[in-house]
């Protein structure tokens, strides 16, 4: 029974666990030099008793404070984890803030795609409760749209969630904090947000964008093909009508105005893939 549990004691709780303990017996003994002087048994016993309960303080204090080894040695986190690298994966993932809000993360986890454990640390968190906390409805529904979303992956039972007890400087950003613990854990970021895309992958972070992952699921099509889209409203341009496929992807229909709010047959012209997604140019088919 005792082996199954030291067994199921994380690396990182046993590091800190030790470190605390050590560190509470130095203290001990430093404070206990002036009370081996006392007379009798106290001269031994009050400084026994000192170092016991400093000791066990201080593995109190270590053990709790499991998650700043993990960050500092990321191996302790996950024993199974590879070397370093760019490519190296621990098993675990930063998750941002715009991720959360996204919710498309939950639904994401229940497939299975996703292995090993998200981690959300608490400038994260805090950062999401401030936008729940907004003057701003539209801000404060985002917020608060997080804060449920954070909930079901907690319910899931399909891949871990933690919270990470880390904080951020004094004028530090969020996502500065954020590259620079995926970096020092070696993990990804799972996020929405493009310039954190941008920053983490030019420090050599790896990225899980839940925007490119959708955009790399959605249908292929070619010039040349047929398809019956709904034109639902006016283009940019004068007398371009607009149509959206199943997977949301925008089909700019040229001369589609005069079929507006009907179903109509349209001849794919071009594809044009761009940062924010997949625009396909059409044309009526009977031009």
């Amino acid at each position: 029974m005792g082996s199954n549990y030291i067994s199921s004691i994380s690396g990182a709780t046993l590091v800190s666990g030790t470190i605390g303990l050590l560190i509470g017996l130095i203290v001990a003994s430093l404070v206990s030099i002036p009370l081996y002087g006392l007379d009798g048994w106290l001269g031994w016993g009050v400084p026994s008793i000192v170092s016991a309960c400093l000791g066990i303080f201080g593995l109190w204090v270590g053990s709790n404070r499991n998650q700043d080894v993990s960050a500092i040695i990321p191996a302790l986190a996950n024993p199974n984890s590879g070397g370093g690298g760019r490519g190296s994966r621990n098993g675990n993932i930063l998750v941002d803030t715009s991720a959360i809000i996204d919710g498309r993360i939950a639904d994401l986890s229940v497939t299975g795609f996703l292995e090993g454990k998200l981690l959300v640390p608490r400038f994260v968190l805090d950062e999401l409760r401030h936008i729940a906390d907004s003057s701003d409805s539209m801000r404060r529904s985002r917020g608060r749209r997080g804060l449920e979303v954070l909930g079901r992956l907690r319910k899931d039972s399909t891949i871990p969630l933690e919270v990470l007890d880390v904080g951020v400087n004094r004028g530090e950003e969020v996502d500065a904090r954020l590259v620079q613990l995926a970096r020092s854990m070696k993990s990804p970021i799972l996020t929405t947000d493009y310039n954190l895309n941008r920053v983490a992958e030019l420090q050599g972070v790896q990225v899980l964008n839940v925007n490119e992952l959708a955009n790399a699921l959605k249908s292929i099509v070619l010039p040349s093909e047929d398809l019956r889209v709904n034109i639902v409203q006016e283009g940019k341009e004068p007398g371009q009508g607009v149509a959206y496929l199943d997977d949301g992807t925008m089909v700019v229909v040229e001369g589609g105005k005069r079929y507006l709010n009907a179903f109509h047959d349209v001849v794919v012209t071009r594809v044009l893939q761009t940062a924010a997604g997949r625009i396909i140019f059409a044309q009526p088919k009977d031009d």
